[in-house]
């Protein structure tokens, strides 16, 4: 039967709006000088904050690889003894996020940032000398307040640099650096084990946690000499004067004022964005527990029939971070190809943990079938997926307020993360600790759980942000200056 030529003609008028949607995404339009200035603010800032993050996440990482490693058994870990670890880190990232973040106002991030680093890599090699589970919970507590800028304090710097249809793309290569860390830890602490192992009488997770530290140092110095701060405060040298002008000018221009003030605080934390975006990282945070918890290790390590060695133990569990490498990556570009979509994110993951949740469920009523390994590793690789909602979800705060006050972006930020991460220093004890191994069924129900309530969440807020949006357009519409604009704490 011939195709109706009405059809033909839809079709040919769909696949040439797609041809000139794809055109338009890859050669964008830049002002003069404008690809220039994006392509070296793209070299020394996300150099920098991705090898941060990278080091970030690999000494968070090397914990879990150092404790199926020999840690474990060498300092007497008992029970929840892990988790408990866990949750000092978190308390101390957990109290470190709005201090942290309001610093940025007043101490330069090149100088912040790397200050920072060096903290956290004194107290990492500091772990290789410990000699019970007490000494790291200490240890640990002190490391999360100095690196508690690192993610949310990078968001801010990219959410002042980038514009909306630059953002997602550099969120997600930001992201994507720190679960390189989590993927590359493994591989780390697998030769380390077979070539520094008694070296100098000390365990391969000993030296694991000395080399973590050098790596850390030379990223430190290196962020000193070339971080760019903020477009308002930049004196980079490799910079021009009309460099440092233009980006100021791609920004919206919007009010810098101190935030230690009673009325900044109060309008901050009475704002629907401010709890809509807070309570979205919260329930979101907690999808990604199987990999920050890192369940598919512990289930190896007590898994009913086999024997894993050291090596497959470290390095399996890679394959959930590389999963989430080219998730978050397919993800960020995808919502910049569609206008900034962020909150479709939303649901792909809510599928996800849904599905692998109950692949692991299924699996542990008959452990003894070799299929049931099969099946389990199959969900936590997929379960790897869900990080894609870091640089999503940040990107989409980011776009939200760009309009605002820049503290109260940054309070945004850090609240998400602050929020989540209160929230995870209880749930992994009670969700996920280390004794329930290896099947961890109450937490197969708490991610079935949240998985659907995130749905829920990303459609209201979705809903509520677009209506802002369209609310901000009329008024813009009718305005004929930037005095007249009402910032988002004003409709709280």
């Amino acid at each position: 039967m011939e195709e109706p030529k009405n059809s033909k003609m839809t079709t040919a008028t769909t696949t040439a709006a797609a041809k000139s949607k794809l055109r338009e995404y890859f050669h964008t339009e830049y002002r003069p000088g404008e690809r220039k200035l994006v392509q070296k603010i793209d070299f020394f800032i996300l150099t920098f904050c991705c090898l941060s993050y990278f080091t970030n996440y690999l000494d968070r990482s090397n914990l879990n690889n150092a404790y199926v490693s020999g840690m474990k058994e060498d300092l007497g870990f008992v029970g929840d003894q892990l988790n408990e670890i866990t949750t000092c880190f978190t308390v101390g990232y957990v109290i470190g996020q709005i201090p942290a973040n309001l610093s940025l106002h007043y101490i330069k991030p090149r100088y912040f940032f790397p200050a920072c680093m060096l903290v956290w890599a004194g107290l990492t090699m500091v772990t290789a000398s410990v000699h019970n589970p007490q000494s790291i919970m200490a240890i640990r507590f002190f490391q999360g307040t100095a690196e508690a800028t690192t993610f949310v304090g990078t968001h801010y710097i990219l959410g002042s640099w980038y514009t909306e249809r630059e953002l997602g793309k550099r969120s997600g290569i930001f992201t994507a650096s720190g679960l390189a860390g989590t993927m590359i830890g493994g591989f780390i602490q697998t030769g380390i084990h077979s070539s520094l192992d008694g070296r100098n009488g000390l365990r391969g997770w000993r030296w694991l946690f000395i080399m973590d530290g050098i790596i850390t140092l030379p990223i430190a110095l290196y962020g000193f000499l070339f971080f760019p701060d903020t477009p308002m405060s930049t004196k980079a040298f490799y910079l021009t004067d009309s460099e440092k002008a233009l980006a100021v000018s791609r920004m919206p221009p919007v009010d810098d004022r101190s935030p230690v003030s009673w009325r900044f605080f109060k309008n901050s934390f009475s704002s629907w964005f401010f709890w809509g975006f807070v309570m979205l990282w919260i329930i979101a945070g907690e999808t990604e527990s199987f990999s920050s918890n890192a369940l598919l290790a512990l289930y190896m390590k007590s898994h009913p029939t086999i024997k894993y060695s050291v090596s497959q133990l470290n390095n399996y569990p890679t394959g959930v971070p590389a999963v989430g490498i080219i998730s978050t990556l397919f993800w960020a570009t995808l919502t910049d190809f569609l206008n900034g979509k962020r909150y479709l994110v939303g649901y792909f993951i809510a599928i996800t943990g849904v599905a692998t949740s109950a692949m692991i469920l299924a699996a542990s009523k008959d452990p003894m079938n070799p299929e049931s390994t099969s099946v389990v590793f199959g969900a936590y690789y997929w379960a790897g997926a869900v990080y894609a909602c870091q640089a999503t979800f940040f990107a989409w705060a980011n776009d939200a307020l760009r309009y605002e006050e820049h503290m109260f972006r940054a309070i945004v930020l850090a609240g998400m993360n602050l929020g989540s991460n209160a929230v995870n220093a209880w749930w992994t004890i009670v969700f996920y600790g280390a004794s329930m191994a290896p099947w961890f069924a109450r937490g197969m129900w708490a991610m079935i759980a949240v998985s659907i309530l995130l749905a829920i969440w990303t459609a209201v807020l979705s809903y509520t942000t677009a209506k802002h949006e369209r609310e901000r357009k009329a008024e813009l519409s009718q305005s004929s200056g930037l005095g007249d604009q009402k910032s988002v704490t004003e409709y709280a």
